[in-house]
């Protein structure tokens, strides 16, 4: 609940698919396979650089396709996800994301057969969060760490992908907070992920959350 974020990270999120002619797996061995194309592009892009500060994050969350397990697939398909607080850094490393992806196609079409057709491939952008800042000083931020503050929380100011992305790019003040649980989870994104529900700390920061927006509406409990 302590956590004001107002400082947006900038993420870049791709859906990228490979296509063959497909096959028999015996009888039509020695074709092109996209999962071949997919696998050395997902083994490359594993081994990019990126640097710990500006912190710069990349990941492969979803993958599929395929018909049959005696079947040379026809189609598969990644989903990727790369983030940074620097736009530049976010640059370099989708460059070398859709660089990686080229030369995996060409690598398997050299190695196999096209006589039945090559290895092709579409990269869609399918997420686009732009990076941005919202002031310590501003009154936004203020406001929201002032009722923290007279809620006994300790405002802790973070930097992070989230809906307030796109205003702070676009210079208008915005922030990210608490959404009203109790402070204490774990495992954020993963099939054991949790939150403490105790109802005492839950309903103090849902309070705290309620008097964030109507302090940054301007209200007050003169006003009620």
């Amino acid at each position: 609940m302590e956590t004001v974020t107002n400082g947006a990270t900038g993420s870049k999120r791709y859906l990228v698919t490979f296509r063959g002619p497909g096959g028999h797996s015996y009888g039509a061995f020695g074709l092109v396979n996209p999962a071949f194309a997919m696998g050395e592009a997902m083994a490359q892009f594993s081994r990019t650089q990126v640097p710990s500060n500006p912190k710069t994050t990349y990941s492969i969350g979803v993958i599929g396709g395929g018909t049959s397990v005696n079947s040379i697939p026809n189609e598969l398909w990644m989903q990727v996800d790369m983030r940074s607080v620097s736009v530049e850094e976010l640059a370099k490393v989708e460059k070398r994301f859709l660089k990686i992806v080229d030369r995996a196609v060409d690598t398997e079409n050299n190695a196999r057969s096209t006589k039945e057709g090559p290895i092709t491939v579409t990269k869609e952008l399918v997420g686009d969060r732009p990076a941005g800042k919202t002031d310590e000083n501003s009154d936004i931020v203020q406001a929201v760490s002032a009722v923290l503050k007279a809620h006994d929380y300790k405002p802790k100011y973070n930097t992070s992908s989230t809906d307030s992305n796109v205003p702070m790019n676009l210079g208008i003040p915005a922030v990210t907070v608490g959404r009203g649980a109790a402070g204490k989870s774990d495992r954020g994104h993963s099939l054991d992920e949790w939150v403490d529900v105790e109802k005492g700390p839950d309903v103090k920061a849902l309070t705290a959350g309620l008097a964030m927006l109507l302090s940054v509406s301007g209200m007050t409990e003169s006003s009620l």
